[in-house]
């Protein structure tokens, strides 16, 4: 089994800054997708920003100069930066990852989620 756990989210004002982190219990030999998402009250939960298996970073239109996807491989962490957060950033953000993991396998994991409230 894998575990992904977030954590570095909280309430902080618009204009403010956060960085979330997620860190994977297991190394990763090949990745097909690593990212994070977002679901906010009410609404399904969205794409925010990824790695791709290609070597890529995406992000979602409503992010992009804003937020900022990264990865420490020897800390088995990624980690989102968001700077010029907004109250429409307000959201519980979610991690995943799928990949074949060593000593596990495939499998595609997600994290419990961190709080992000940002305040006007």
């Amino acid at each position: 089994q894998v575990q992904l756990v977030e954590s570095g989210g909280g309430l902080v004002q618009a204009g403010g800054s956060l960085r979330l982190s997620c860190v994977h219990s297991r190394s990763i030999f090949r990745f097909n997708n690593m990212g994070w998402y977002r679901q906010a009250p009410g609404k399904q939960r969205e794409f925010v920003a990824r790695f791709t298996s290609g070597g890529s970073i995406n992000y979602a239109d409503s992010v992009k100069d804003r937020f900022a996807i990264s990865r420490d491989n020897a800390k088995n962490t990624m980690y989102l930066h968001m700077n010029s957060l907004k109250v429409e950033d307000t959201a519980v953000y979610y991690c995943n990852v799928e990949a074949f993991w060593l000593g596990v396998g495939p499998g595609n994991y997600w994290g419990q989620g961190t709080q992000v409230t940002v305040s006007s």
